[in-house]
C-alpha cells in the first residue's frame, strides 16, 4: 500500500512531549521499510508465505528488535510501549498483514520476555527480533475468551513432563508459528489461580492444527489440538498457577499498540478522505465544498485526536514513570478502536460506491479495523476494566 501522505513523524502528534529523538528516528525506520515494499494485497492463499516473509524483512531491517529485551538484541533494556504502538501506527496506515506480523513478534513472545527461564529467553527471543522465529500466543478457547477462567484445556505433571489436553482457537500465526505461548489449566478447582503458561513447539508429539480459520481481513488463525502432548517441565514459564497473571501483564504491554494500529487505520482513512474530498467534482465545486462534507471530517478529525492523546498517553506512561496502565490501556483501545471503526466508516461513505469495491484503500481498511473491536479484549470488557478500577480507585 504506497501513500504520497504526510508520513507520521511529520505530523503534530510526534512534537508531544510523549516521545524523544529515539522514538522519532525509530518511526523514521518503520516507515521507510513500510514505504520500500509494495506486496501484494492478502488473501486466503498467500497469507502464510505473505507473513513469513514481512517477519524476515522486518527482522532483516531491524524493526523487531522493538519487541525483544536488549539483553536479548532488543533496542532498549525493556519492551517499550511507544516503539511498538508508534511501529503499529505507522504499519497499519501503510500495510494491514505488516502490522500484524509486527504486533505479533512481540505479543507472542512476551510471556518469554517476561518470565521464561535464562535458557528459553536465550534460545528462541534473540530468533524473535532477527524474524527467524515466529511466535504465538494461544490463550482463547471457544468456551473461554473474554472469560479466561472457563478454560478447559489441561496440564497435570507426570514424572519430569507435563501432560497437556485440549484446544486453543482463534490463535494468530496459528499454523505457521515456530514457538507457541500456551495457557492451560493446571489445578482444577482454583480459577484464574489455576492456569499455568507453558513454551510449546510445533514438533511436540500430540500438538497438530485442527483448523485453519478464515476471517474477513485474511491473517493466519488457527485451532490448536493438544492430544496427551508431553513437555519437559522446563518449559514452564514462571511458577504453576501464575499463568493468568502472565497473560494479563502481556496483554497491559501490547494493549496500547492495538490502539495504535487502530490510529493508523483512522489516519489512512482520513487522509483519503481528505484527498477525496479536494478532487471530487460535484454541483459546480468540490465535494469538500459541502458543509455536510466538512462536519464530517471535522468529526473525523476530533476523534482521531482524542484517541491519539490517550493512546500516547498510555505507552508514556508504562515507558516513563513505570506506573500501572491497566486502566490506561483499556480507554486507549476502546477509544482508539472505536473511534477508527467510525472514522473508516464515515470515510467510506464519502466515496460512495467505489469505497465498497473491492481492491478500494476504504473497502480494506473496513475490512480491517472491525477485528481491533475485539480481539485483546472487546470493546464491552474494556469498559468493565475501566469502570472496576475507577471503583476500586473511589473506594480507597
Amino acid at each position: 500500500m504506497s501513500t504520497a501522505f504526510l508520513p507520521l513523524h511529520q505530523r503534530e502528534s510526534m512534537d508531544l512531549p510523549f516521545f524523544e529523538a529515539a522514538h522519532k528516528d525509530y518511526l523514521r525506520q518503520v516507515e521507510a521499510f513500510a514505504d520500500g515494499r509494495d506486496d501484494p494485497p492478502a488473501t486466503a492463499a498467500n497469507v502464510d508465505a505473505g507473513c513469513r516473509d514481512l517477519v524476515r524483512a522486518m527482522g532483516a531491517a531491524g524493526l523487531l528488535r522493538a519487541s525483544v529485551p536488549q539483553a536479548y538484541g532488543g533496542d532498549s533494556p525493556t519492551v517499550e510501549s511507544r516503539r511498538l504502538t508508534l511501529a503499529r501506527e505507522a504499519l497499519a496506515y501503510r500495510h494491514g498483514l505488516a502490522d500484524f506480523a509486527f504486533a505479533m513478534q512481540g505479543l507472542g513472545s512476551g510471556a518469554i520476555s517476561l518470565a521464561g527461564s535464562e535458557a528459553l529467553k536465550a534460545s528462541i527471543l534473540p530468533k524473535v527480533a532477527s524474524g527467524e522465529c515466529i511466535p504465538a500466543f494461544a490463550l482463547s478457547e471457544k468456551g473461554a475468551g473474554s472469560d479466561a477462567a472457563g478454560m478447559a484445556c489441561s496440564a497435570r505433571l507426570d514424572d519430569g513432563h507435563y501432560v497437556v489436553d485440549g484446544e486453543k482457537t482463534w490463535i494468530s500465526n496459528g499454523g505457521i508459528a515456530d514457538v507457541y505461548t500456551v495457557f492451560a489449566r493446571t489445578e482444577a478447582a482454583a480459577g484464574t489461580r489455576g492456569i499455568s503458561a507453558f513454551v510449546v513447539y510445533p514438533g511436540d508429539p500430540g500438538f497438530s492444527i485442527s483448523e485453519r480459520i478464515d476471517v474477513m481481513a485474511p491473517h493466519p488463525l488457527a485451532t490448536l489440538r493438544f492430544d496427551n502432548m508431553r513437555i519437559p517441565a522446563d518449559r514452564l514459564l514462571g511458577a504453576p498457577g501464575e499463568g493468568f497473571k502472565l497473560a494479563m501483564r502481556t496483554l497491559d504491554i501490547f494493549r496500547v499498540s492495538v490502539a495504535g494500529a487502530a490510529l493508523g487505520f483512522a489516519r489512512r482513512a482520513f487522509d483519503e478522505a481528505l484527498a477525496h474530498a479536494r478532487d471530487r467534482r460535484l454541483f459546480g465545486g468540490t465535494l469538500g465544498d459541502l458543509q455536510l462534507t466538512q462536519a464530517k471530517l471535522g468529526d473525523m478529525a476530533v476523534a482521531i485526536d482524542s484517541a491519539a492523546l490517550l493512546t500516547y498517553r498510555a505507552a508514556w506512561r508504562r515507558d516513563a514513570l513505570g506506573a500501572p496502565t491497566t486502566r490506561e490501556a483499556a480507554m486507549a483501545k476502546l477509544a482508539a478502536t472505536e473511534n477508527a471503526q467510525s472514522v473508516v466508516d464515515m470515510a467510506l461513505q464519502l466515496f460512495g460506491a467505489r469505497g465498497v469495491r473491492v481492491g478500494e484503500t476504504l473497502e480494506s481498511l473496513y475490512r480491517e479495523i472491525r477485528a481491533l473491536r475485539i480481539y485483546e479484549g472487546a470493546s464491552e470488557i474494556q469498559k468493565v476494566i475501566i469502570a472496576r478500577d475507577a471503583l476500586r480507585t473511589a473506594a480507597a
